[in-house]
């Protein structure tokens, strides 16, 4: 039996996870010796997953998709606050005799934008569509870097609520999903100083989802169009965002920003991001 540190990606279904890909080009690329391998864990298992992952003594970690981010939260012995207040969890870690959990979904999220970030802003906006898991962690993001925030949802209720739990201060704003599908006269102000962020939260326009209906006349002039759907990576959304002269970040970017802070935990050497060129060409194979 292999002693190379281990680490797993658990979900159901689990087949469509690029994480093995990631994490394996990265062990490749600096000759680690490591595994990473998907994991098929049923709804209600996680916590026996981990139980029986803990006797294994080179398993280092596992990342955790769909269904079970909030219950790998539960079943871990602690937290990181990031993890907490998002209330899920998407990576946990052992250190020494404990299993921690983290979100690396919103540092993921934030790693394109990180040069945008540096520069000082007059006022910063971001209109969120989709209210999901991962717009808890995205909503999160934005708010801790001072973002206003508009959050559309099906039910503008639960949009409300999000905002309430997790960007408590502020002028944030619920409105429907539909709000920015017909198109707006709205005469946008002067820009200068202003940093504005679009981004699709949910899985519409994704591979067997109905399209994102969203009209940019509701985007103001200099917006980065954000779509985190990584099946197709090129979604509609985005080709209209760049129809409209903007520019867009691909779901890919997240993947592999949230993968790369999860690797060095698991392995205990940064990934080589110089390849990040080469990688997106094989997620995209």
């Amino acid at each position: 039996m292999t002693s190379a540190p281990l680490a797993q990606v658990i979900g159901d279904p689990i087949a469509q996870s690029k994480s093995p890909v990631i994490h394996g080009f990265w062990l490749e690329k600096l000759a680690v010796s490591g595994e990473y391998t998907a994991q098929l864990v049923k709804e209600g298992s996680v916590a026996e997953y981990l139980d029986n992952a803990k006797s294994v003594p080179h398993w280092r970690g596992c990342n955790v998709t769909m269904p079970h981010k909030h219950a790998a939260l539960v079943a871990a012995d602690r937290c990181d606050s990031i993890a907490k207040r998002i209330g899920a969890a998407n990576t946990i870690v052992r250190e020494g005799d404990e299993l921690v959990a983290y979100n690396t979904d919103a540092a993921g999220f934030l790693e394109p934008l990180r040069k945008d970030l540096e520069t000082p802003h007059l006022f910063r906006m971001a209109r969120i569509l989709g209210t999901g898991g991962a717009a808890r962690a995205i909503v999160t993001a934005l708010y801790d870097e001072g973002f206003t925030l508009v959050l559309a949802g099906r039910d503008p209720r639960k949009a409300r609520a999000m905002l309430d739990e997790l960007a408590p201060k502020g002028e944030h704003h619920a409105v429907t999903l539909d709000h920015f599908s017909a198109p707006t006269d709205f005469a946008f102000d002067d820009r200068t100083g202003c940093f504005d962020v679009i981004v699709n939260a949910s899985p519409l326009g994704m591979a067997g989802q109905p399209p994102l209906a969203f009209d940019f006349t509701h985007a103001p002039p200099g917006s980065i169009v954000y779509d985190i759907v990584t099946s197709p990576v090129d979604t509609r959304f985005l080709q209209s965002a760049r129809e409209a002269g903007l520019r867009t970040i691909n779901g890919l970017a997240m993947l592999i920003g949230q993968a790369a802070v999860a690797f060095e935990k698991f392995y205990d050497v940064q990934p080589p991001r110089q390849f990040d060129g080469e990688l997106m060409e094989c997620l995209q194979g």
